[in-house]
């Protein structure tokens, strides 16, 4: 079945103007006059979450932004969230950002786990073949392109520091140790990376095109072209880790194997190690 792009677009928009309500997936294809389960089907394919968990991590991040930025009561914040008590709020949301409601709000720094997400209208159909031969060199008139695509992934990257991360990657940047993919202007796959130890240090991949295996030809570029390295790491969630929307797999598919469990930013991960062929 062909995706209607302006449909997912339009329950994206419902969902963003009604997060302070109840939502599930029955009434937003009520609201968008599309079948529930071709949208869902549509939905889950291009954004890469069911419309449920793309519903409750938004309200998640808005949650999360009330308990920093306003003196509202737990249960208060819980209600808008749309949950009918305080302690199944606490329980979800200390799954998701390892902390409770209580304790992220003592520490003052609100971080998102899901921002709105937006849709390339007119995606070009890229051929597999080429996509390692069109990831390139970032320079810094890619940055805002290059952060747009970070807000759409940072789902992938809990307690990310948006103006620590610029800063960062304007070093990347000049050390000629980031690489871009674009679909005409927009970016589409962006690594960050160690060229001597080979540690990928950001890897983000627009999920409008997770089908076209942008991934593995980033891996392949960094392995084959210009790392030194035997074998490149990278490091994401823990096994069962709530918060985790698909990462895991995506590395284990490219033949990641699991190595040591770590704690990055007091979040609990784990790295993943991919050994060069012979």
């Amino acid at each position: 079945m062909a995706i209607n792009i302006k449909n997912i677009i339009a329950a994206i928009e419902y969902i963003e103007e009604h997060l302070n309500k109840k939502l599930n997936l029955e009434t937003v294809a009520k609201a968008v006059h599309y079948s529930k389960y071709h949208l869902h089907r549509m939905f889950t394919n291009t954004v890469g979450l069911t419309i449920h968990d793309y519903i409750q991590r938004r309200q998640l991040t808005e949650a999360a932004k009330l308990l920093v930025l306003s003196n509202k009561p737990i249960i208060e914040i819980a209600l808008i969230a749309g949950y009918e008590s305080q302690q199944s709020f606490t329980d979800i949301f200390k799954a998701m950002y390892k902390k409770s409601p209580n304790q992220y709000r003592k520490e003052e720094k609100f971080y998102p786990l899901q921002l709105k997400y937006i849709l390339n209208e007119n995606p070009t159909n890229l051929e597999e073949k080429d996509l390692q031969k069109k990831i390139v060199f970032a320079t810094n008139e890619d940055i805002p392109e290059w952060i747009k695509l970070v807000h759409l992934v940072i789902d992938g990257f809990p307690h990310l520091d948006e103006k620590q991360y610029i800063e960062q990657l304007r070093e990347y940047i000049k050390n000629r140790q980031a690489l871009i993919l674009k679909d005409a202007n927009i970016a589409i796959g962006i690594m960050a990376f160690n060229k001597m130890t080979g540690n990928i240090d950001f890897l983000g991949i627009h999920h409008q095109y997770q089908e076209k295996k942008i991934a593995k030809a980033f891996c392949k570029k960094l392995l084959c072209e210009i790392t030194h390295s035997y074998n490149i790491s990278v490091t994401t969630f823990r096994e069962n880790d709530k918060a985790d929307t698909g990462y895991r797999n995506l590395f284990k598919s490219l033949g990641f194997t699991e190595a040591e469990l770590l704690v990055e930013f007091d979040y609990p991960t784990q790295r993943f190690i991919l050994q060069k062929e012979k």
